[in-house]
């Protein structure tokens, strides 16, 4: 059960990530907070599981510390706005029961920040 919940954390954006360092694992209240890692040592993506499920915010990086996607979970289902970055672009993506519901996409020059 546990190799299928780091699975699917490793997952969650849809982006496949290579991991080869140890997640760390925090227990926050009653959640646990999972950092996993690059080989290079930066965060790859961190976020909480709260009854063996994906639950509250979830943030992606590139190995050079860039933001990629941030959402949120509501036990083990995308919920609302998450927000996918690429060179160029930010898509902002509404999920309503874990599916897509609208695609926004942005061009850079109307991108802001990705903190």
């Amino acid at each position: 059960m546990r190799k299928c919940v780091i699975l699917v954390a490793v997952l969650f954006s849809g982006i496949v990530f290579a991991q080869e360092t140890k997640p760390k694992l925090e227990a926050v209240g009653n959640t646990v907070k999972a950092t996993y890692f690059y080989e290079n040592g930066k965060i790859q993506q961190e976020g909480f599981f709260k009854d063996g499920k994906l639950d509250g915010a979830w943030t992606a990086y590139d190995e050079n510390g860039n933001k990629k996607a941030f959402g949120q979970y509501a036990m083990g289902e995308k919920t609302g706005k998450w927000f996918f970055w690429n060179d160029s672009n930010l898509s902002e993506v509404d999920y309503s029961d874990s599916r897509i519901a609208n695609v926004k996409n942005w061009k850079q020059e109307t991108v802001v920040n990705r903190n």
